[in-house]
């Protein structure tokens, strides 16, 4: 100002505001330059103040403050240890289907877990789906200690045969025998490894997944055949194919008073039903039985005159899976082919059709027309649901039985044409889960299991009829395990106006969503 000889007395706050107005481009005209020095002066002070507020403010105020806010939630978010008061918790080391089933499995029974996540991203997203994670490396002993191992109940290692073996052996150097390390093997050559690394239990899945699509298949009489059990409580299934029983009630054709069984359900073509007095049976009803070891043997010697013609069942896919489910069928003395594309897969040619089971003269090959049943064993659940549809709309009275992986395509298959589906992921989580709580959980079929559970006490001094277990939540009591003359007994006949016991036990069967009604009402109620 004075260069332009203005004569102005300013003092240095006015320089201070004058910057101000003029960086941030407000301009309020009251302090200006009039010659080109100044003005020009000016110009490079505005150019300034722009480039601060657009790049130099805003990049100081993100590094110094955002991002370390930001870091800071994200911390709290995906921690690398645990508080010292986490005790008694599930410790998963791999995120897969049957991981994601048994955390399913683990939060219905409010039973605590963390998930172990290399990538910090990773952990964040599924932070953000509503999992539980700790961010570290899976084979440093000090995040095992940073999320309390020592205090733990179970580690589940699902992920790859050699990386299991590693987990198990890392959590095995810091605890001893108390946590319970389970993994599961693809091979059967790494079950051995898996015990020497310090496994407790190590599963075949593969193997038991093709024991369970055996069981499912319709066997060429009408004999009961044991699915699972309760200590001495049998579950079994029986057809009723070519039996006096199509096209009556079970009280019109006296079941229990001629079998000495209970029939607790039903399945039509796949379709789980419950069963009273007034369900009807029909030539394609399976019959869902419980009972005693007698009573099962009871109910054979009554219907073991009753053969239907030999048939064989037609296995699609050579895998794992596939190759468990020809064993458990040939155990059963049942007939089997196995379709399967790759050469190096086929084991016995006496047993094997080689070719795409998408094509019609290849399963033709295998006399599908004659089968009693088609088990699709692919590791694939689109190829899957495309070899159901085919099936199903070439043979449409032939039983289907499909394996599912992922948890969500279990619907799609049973509209597709199943009968029966299987899943991978929450075989493995009922066994797991099994595990932990020392208890039964049995999977009939994708999404109908049998439970026991101790007697809550809203019931207690109630009867069966009072307290309507049946409307209000949809399972039903198969049995009551009481102790009779000093043993557990399991009471299949148990008269609905007795009163039940405190230390009773029920054993229910129900689908999934009515089993997180009944916990969700009786043992965790909100």
């Amino acid at each position: 100002m004075k260069a332009e000889g203005r004569g102005a007395d300013y003092h240095w706050f006015d320089g201070f505001y004058w910057t101000m107005v003029t960086m941030t481009t407000l301009g309020y005209g009251e302090i200006t330059f009039n010659e080109w020095p100044g003005k020009l002066f000016s110009i490079a002070v505005m150019l300034f103040g722009m480039l601060s507020m657009l790049i130099i403010l805003p990049f100081a105020f993100i590094r110094f403050a955002y991002e370390p806010w930001i870091e800071a939630q994200n911390e709290a978010r995906t921690p690398k240890k645990l508080g010292a008061e986490t005790r008694d918790h599930v410790i998963i080391t791999n995120f897969d289907a049957v991981s994601r089933a048994l955390i399913h499995k683990l939060d219905q029974y409010k039973i605590s877990y963390v998930l172990l996540v290399r990538d910090k991203n990773e952990a964040l997203r599924l932070h953000d789906e509503g999992f539980s994670v700790a961010v570290g490396e899976l084979d440093d002993p000090k995040f095992y200690s940073n999320v309390r191992i020592e205090q733990c109940a179970m580690v589940v290692a699902t992920g790859k045969d050699e990386a299991n073996a590693n987990i198990a052996f890392t959590v095995r150097e810091l605890v001893d025998n108390r946590v319970r390390v389970v993994t599961l093997a693809k091979s059967e050559a790494s079950v051995d490894i898996l015990e020497l690394a310090g496994s407790s239990n190590v599963i075949r899945l593969g193997e038991l997944l093709g024991q369970f699509l055996a069981r499912r298949t319709i066997a060429n009489d009408a004999m009961a055949h044991v699915i699972g059990h309760f200590d001495e409580l049998l579950i079994a299934e029986a057809m009723v194919m070519g039996t006096p029983l199509v096209g009556k009630t079970l009280s019109e054709c006296n079941f229990r008073e001629m079998t000495n069984t209970s029939v607790v359900g039903v399945w039509e073509r796949g379709e789980y039903k419950g069963a009273g007095p007034d369900t009807k049976v029909n030539e394609s009803t399976v019959l869902v039985l419980a009972g005693s070891k007698d009573m099962i043997q009871h109910y054979n010697e009554v219907f073991c005159i009753y053969q239907k013609e030999e048939t064989h069942i037609v296995i699609l896919g050579g895998g794992r899976v596939g190759r468990a489910t020809a064993r458990a069928l040939a155990k059963r003395g049942l007939k089997y082919v196995i379709v399967e594309e790759l050469p190096e897969r086929i084991r016995n040619e006496k047993y094997y059709v080689q070719g795409s089971a998408a094509r019609l003269d290849v399963l033709e090959k295998a006399n599908i027309a004659d089968a009693s049943a088609v088990i699709v064993t692919t590791g694939n659940d689109d190829t899957n649901i495309y070899l159901t549809i085919y099936c199903r709309k070439l043979f449409p009275d032939v039983q289907i039985i499909s394996r599912a992986n992922r948890e969500r395509n279990i619907s799609t298959l049973h509209r597709a044409g199943a009968d029966f589906v299987a899943s991978y992921a929450s075989m493995g989580a009922n066994i797991i889960f099994n595990l932990l709580k020392h208890s039964d959980i049995l999977m009939l079929a994708e999404g109908l299991n049998v439970f026991r559970i101790e007697l809550p006490k809203q019931l207690e001094g109630k009867t069966l009829v009072e307290s309507e277990i049946r409307q209000q939540t949809g399972c039903s009591v198969i049995a009551i395990q009481r102790e009779v003359d000093g043993r557990d007994t399991h009471i299949v006949h148990f008269d609905p106006l007795k009163v039940l016991k405190s230390d009773d036990e029920l054993v229910l069967i129900g689908t999934i969503e009515s089993e997180e009604i009944f916990l969700k009402k009786y043992v965790n109620p909100s």
